[in-house]
């Protein structure tokens, strides 16, 4: 949900006497923002699995949880997804951007995240 200050017309804007008004710079123009959070879902994930076409990333955010271990076969791990993120390419390339910057800010201040590659 968005509040935007209207936008100016194309059309001529004379001032008194005949001449034209000065336009306004694009970058002075302002946008207010109201985020709505009542239709939010929370969802824990500790797994992200992705998946692409041309157009989109697709974003399955999930748990893993490990179903209990019967005697003489592998350990079976159930990936329960919990949300589905659909974005475009830019919308992706933003989000990894803000990630990233994130990132950076809490390994800043706390030290590194540890990363375990678990396959």
């Amino acid at each position: 949900m968005t509040d935007a200050t209207p936008q100016p017309n194309n059309q001529p804007n004379n001032q008194p006497g005949g001449q034209p008004a000065a336009q306004p710079n694009p970058t002075d123009q302002r946008v207010n923002l109201r985020i709505d959070e009542s239709k939010a879902a929370l969802c824990y994930c500790n797994t992200v699995r992705t998946s692409t076409t041309q157009d989109e990333v697709i974003l399955d955010l999930g748990l893993n949880i490990p179903a209990p271990q019967e005697a003489g076969k592998p350990q079976l791990v159930v990936f329960n997804v919990g949300s589905r993120v659909v974005m475009n390419w830019a919308s992706a390339k933003r989000l990894t951007m803000t990630l990233g910057q994130m990132i950076r800010q809490y390994e800043e201040r706390f030290g590194e995240i540890q990363v375990n590659q678990q396959r």
